[in-house]
């Protein structure tokens, strides 16, 4: 049984004038078919209006389908019996990482979500203790939030989110605000806790590099999944994603490129230290 499966998961938004009257209707996700294996480091790509983040909050019961079905863990989220079983499964992570931080110090913010659950004091401790561990962060544990920079805040609301001890967790955008270093920073600690304790990451995002590594991408355009498959076969079809409004790493854009020109450089280069090597490679033959 997949952790996470959707069969033709259908949204829409009512769009609506200045004055409240409806304009139209907006099928933000269109008939989408995926499914998640626990363990996988899933990335799902696409430009700002696509779909992605509405389809991303359908695997916490934030949103429920129009039509389809949504199962986590065997769970089908329009059954309310069971909405605290699929939040318990997955946990979100949003763009924005004060919209989710509300504790004065971290190790209150990080045991926020156990002692909402009923965990025991005792329990918490020691969540709060290996939470932080787990993203780098247990020396800020009697920090205050205010006072961290965005990628340490980031860092902070996984750890969070893991305190809860799900099964997957959710990057909605979570890295759109930070810069260059916040970025690597917070990716680093999520593929380390992918790598580490297994636990299934799905990176909602718009950024090329940042899904190099991922098991798997699913390209998202106007609601529907136009491209599935590994990183290296994804970013093999540049034209296509131009024409969705998204890129290729620089890595591979660059390799191209050059290959262009008559440097024989191999295909499916996807990465800065893919690329640095294979040009080391060719220095050492002329």
């Amino acid at each position: 049984m997949s952790l996470i499966s959707t069969d033709k998961v259908t949204y829409e938004y009512i769009i609506r004038d200045k004055n409240g009257s409806v304009e139209g209707i907006n099928r933000a996700v269109d008939e989408v078919d995926m499914t998640v294996e626990q363990g996988e480091f899933i990335a799902i790509l696409g430009s700002n209006g696509s779909g992605k983040s509405t389809l991303a909050k359908h695997f916490n019961a934030l949103l429920l389908p129009l039509e389809g079905t949504v199962y986590i863990d065997g769970y089908d989220t329009a059954d309310s019996d069971h909405l605290w079983d699929i939040r318990q499964t997955t946990g979100m992570v949003f763009q924005n990482p004060d919209n989710q931080i509300i504790g004065t110090l971290v190790e209150e913010d990080v045991a926020f979500g156990p002692e909402n659950m009923g965990v025991k004091s005792k329990e918490i401790k020691e969540r709060v203790k290996n939470s932080l561990e787990s993203v780098g962060m247990e020396k800020y544990r009697y920090k205050s939030p205010s006072k961290l920079s965005g990628g340490q805040k980031q860092r902070i609301a996984i750890a969070g989110v893991l305190a809860m001890k799900p099964k997957c967790i959710v990057l909605d955008e979570s890295t759109a605000m930070l810069d260059p270093a916040g970025r690597k920073e917070v990716l680093n600690a999520v593929m380390e806790l992918n790598r580490k304790d297994k636990i299934t990451v799905i990176l909602i995002t718009h950024f090329m590099e940042e899904v190099i590594n991922a098991d798997k991408v699913y390209v998202i355009d106007k609601g529907k999944i136009c491209m599935s498959g590994p990183p290296r076969l994804i970013f093999s079809n540049a034209e296509i994603l131009k024409e969705i409004g998204l890129s290729v790493p620089y890595a591979t854009l660059l390799s191209n490129e050059l290959r262009k020109r008559g440097i024989p450089l191999r295909d499916g280069i996807v990465s800065n230290e893919e690329l640095a090597g294979n040009i080391c490679q060719l220095l050492q033959t002329i």
